[in-house]
């Protein structure tokens, strides 16, 4: 198998920590969705791009045991940490592009944050619909519709940081604007596969000081240290990346997620469409 899309993706490819600490800290509000969207008891389920398996174990939990739960990912390590929690669903690894699985054998398919890895949308979400049983639904859900907002009390630093972010994965992957900001056109890729009663739904997830653990692990490790960290140096002017580093410290007084004024606020968009 080999990379399903622009952000070098393939089979050993492994995000597991830096999934399992988000679906810890917005898995509880993205559950009403599921079933807002029309995930039922009885249901066949297909979670398309299903990571470490937190969010299959909790579809699994709405169709309950009279229905079937399976999910699919081009990572090796993914498909083995979600094999380890031992809940019965099916696993299969494979390219969503290229799937290996029946027409009509679905009535939903769930796939949340990774249209964006996919080099033609379109075409996988044809595939995706080919799946589905009449009456079927497909929902793609995207984080960040809306820029998260960190950093309540400076909107210039937030805002440095984010170009600085999206400047990184320009020159990492070789990637102009419209290629970062193309995911934000769910309702319109859906349309464009063929795909009507096409539905968006945006929530707003929030965390106020003091944070709970989870949140604090998946701001602390997935953003203050993965997406940005030491590697957005070279993008932010010496002044602007000391005082992010303290603010991303958590020995330092300044340290963000301690202040009375911390207010997180991260959305969550699921666009909704049938055949």
């Amino acid at each position: 198998m080999t990379s399903a899309g622009p952000l070098g993706d393939h089979p050993q490819r492994d995000y597991a920590r830096k999934l399992r600490q988000f679906n810890a800290f917005a898995g509880p509000d993205l559950h009403s969705l599921m079933t807002a969207a029309g995930l039922r008891p009885g249901m066949a389920v297909l979670d398309a791009g299903c990571g470490t398996g937190e969010t299959l174990g909790r579809l699994a939990n709405i169709v309950g045991p009279d229905g079937m739960a399976v999910g699919v990912d081009l990572s090796a390590p993914h498909i083995a940490a979600t094999a380890s929690q031992r809940t019965p669903r099916g696993l299969v690894q494979a390219d969503l592009t290229r799937l290996p699985l029946h027409a009509g054998s679905f009535d939903f398919i769930w796939c949340a944050n990774t249209i964006n890895h996919l080099r033609d949308a379109v075409d996988a979400l044809r595939g995706m619909s080919a799946l589905l049983r009449p009456g079927g639904r497909i929902a793609l859900g995207q984080s960040s519709f809306l820029p998260d907002m960190y950093f309540a009390w400076d909107l210039r630093l937030e805002r440095l940081v984010n170009e600085a972010v999206r400047q990184y994965y320009r020159d990492r992957y070789g990637l102009d604007e419209r290629d970062l900001t193309a995911v934000r056109a769910l309702v319109g890729l859906m349309r464009e596969a063929g795909l009507g009663n096409v539905q968006p739904r945006t929530i707003a997830i929030e965390r106020v000081s003091p944070v709970d653990a989870a949140t604090e692990a998946y701001l602390q490790e997935a953003i203050f240290r993965q997406t940005w960290g030491e590697r957005l140096r070279p993008y932010l002017a010496d002044e602007d990346y000391a005082q992010l580093e303290r603010l991303c410290d958590p020995r330092h007084p300044a340290y963000a997620l301690r202040r009375p004024d911390f207010h997180f606020i991260h959305t969550f968009t699921l666009v909704t469409g049938s055949p």
